[in-house]
């Protein structure tokens, strides 16, 4: 196998973690919207610790936007987000900027989960399934965390994993 192949498979292996996370998150709210009323509770696991329920949110992280105008909501939840997963993907197969090690693979979850509700807004009417229901005992003020579905967990995981790389990382991961 040439250099070349190498690299284009270095390039594009990531993409696979980006297609199971879409995979495993529009298969769950497919699952979820078939088997659980809307608004209500399917099941409860270890008392009350966690719930899969049914719920749908019109706006993005912790209902942030819900009453935004359409046309508002369409620039910022589909549009500019569109845009963002389009940059993400160009950088990770330009050979004008060398991603190297952990980077490709952080920013494919990255993309897994922002194509994932991206799905939801563009194709059930901005109204993105959540089920995940955490039970968090006053922390931060919340009783329940904010409902989230795996889209959101892939974002939020990817997120904090590009700020300990950010934070630590010494350079020799990135080439620009």
């Amino acid at each position: 196998m040439g250099a070349m192949d190498r690299t284009t498979k270095a390039k594009l292996a990531p993409f696979c973690l980006t297609l199971i996370v879409v995979l495993l998150d529009q298969l769950s709210k497919a699952w979820v919207v078939a088997t659980i009323a809307e608004n209500s509770v399917g099941s409860r696991y270890f008392g009350d610790l966690l719930a899969i329920i049914h719920v749908r949110n019109t706006a993005i992280a912790f209902s942030m936007g819900l009453g935004l105008p359409v046309a508002v909501k369409i620039i910022f939840f589909i549009l500019l987000p569109l845009l963002l997963v389009a940059a993400v993907t160009i950088l990770m197969v330009s050979d004008r900027v060398a991603l190297k090690g952990v980077w490709r693979w952080i920013l494919a979850l990255f993309l897994g989960g922002g194509i994932g509700n991206l799905i939801d807004r563009i194709f059930r009417s901005f109204r993105v399934v959540d089920f995940i229901s955490v039970k968090v005992y006053g922390f931060l003020g919340f009783e329940r965390w904010p409902t989230f579905n795996i889209a959101d967990a892939s974002l939020v995981v990817s997120g904090i994993l590009l700020a300990i790389l950010l934070l630590f990382d010494k350079g020799d991961d990135l080439d620009v």
